[in-house]
């Protein structure tokens, strides 16, 4: 089944140009089926490019979604049209007292400030401890991962000596959890980020298990013992030209950067990209809306509250 989209999104063209499998949604409506109801909290600045990021990743599953985008009511964004957000995004006030099967919750340019001096960390937070009751999976990337796990396990996070920056190669630490069930044994993913948490204080956490780690990039994938909350640090859902946008952009400022590295061929930026993690990016968000969300949500989302954990159909 498709992502439900309105024609006018931008994202809606650019997928169905790409064979992406994407649903207006008037016909969507005409359908005799419940779709999955799954929110993203866009907190990046180039909405429109992460909307078609996180809904190619989204697409690739049977399962019928149905996106609310959400932008923060409590900051201005200068980098996308206030139309666009006008005419397709709404606040949180809007959907405080509504349920979601899951959501996303993306990252952010502002990792290197500490969170309370983020201008929307407040509505944030009301976000996070909405989701505990109103939402039955949350997903948090990036820095949305460390906020996450700052909110809600008290790890902060730390400055890394330089940037993280590149795709590098990750080992699943746990194979049989349904999250990474298919994933190569050696996956890639990029990351590009100036902070990290650390492994010792995850494992300090008796609710927190990291399914899959880094040599360089460190801890990847973590996850809540009943999968309500997963939190991964690197970019699955990248394309194959943003971190190439990120180099150029920065190398044309006169910044001193480094080359994302595993990323062109040689590492050398003169030649071609080289894309390494698409196939195992599709099956972990497939297997986040099957066996984390599908299997295990209620049919009548009013039924979603903090206590409905029990048992994972999918680990039974």
């Amino acid at each position: 089944m498709p992502i439900i989209l309105p024609k006018r999104l931008p994202a809606y063209r650019t997928l169905k140009e790409e064979n992406v499998f994407v649903m207006a949604s008037k016909r969507a409506k005409q359908q005799d089926i419940r779709p999955l109801r799954i929110a993203i909290v866009n907190l990046m600045p180039t909405k429109e490019v992460t909307e078609a990021q996180l809904i190619r990743m989204l697409a690739n599953s049977p399962i019928q979604v149905d996106l609310k985008l959400i932008h923060m009511d409590s900051h201005e964004s200068k980098n996308t049209d206030s139309s666009h957000l006008e005419d397709f995004y709404v606040t949180f006030d809007e959907i405080r007292n509504k349920k979601y099967d899951g959501m996303i919750i993306t990252g952010a340019p502002v990792e290197t400030l500490p969170y309370e001096q983020v201008d929307y960390w407040p509505e944030l937070v009301q976000i996070m401890e909405y989701s505990k009751k109103n939402v039955y999976s949350t997903l948090h990337i990036c820095w949305g991962a460390q906020a996450g796990l700052y909110y809600h396990y008290g790890i902060n996070k730390y400055n890394l000596d330089r940037k993280l920056f590149g795709v590098f190669p990750h080992r699943v630490n746990l194979p049989k959890s349904v999250l990474m069930r298919g994933i190569d044994e050696e996956f890639f993913v990029p990351h590009s980020r100036h902070t990290a948490v650390r492994k010792e204080d995850i494992l300090a956490v008796e609710d927190l298990e990291i399914l899959a780690e880094s040599d360089e990039a460190g801890p990847h994938i973590i996850a809540s013992k009943n999968r309500r909350r997963v939190f991964v640090q690197g970019h699955f859902e990248y394309d194959r030209e943003t971190l190439k946008g990120e180099y150029d952009r920065d190398k044309a400022k006169g910044m001193e950067v480094q080359v994302p590295k595993n990323y062109y061929v040689d590492d050398d930026p003169t030649k071609d990209v080289v894309v390494r993690w698409r196939a195992n990016a599709s099956l972990f968000y497939t297997n986040w809306l099957n066996y984390c969300v599908y299997q295990d949500t209620p049919y009548n989302l009013r039924q979603i509250n903090e206590t409905v954990i029990g048992t994972s159909f999918s680990e039974s």
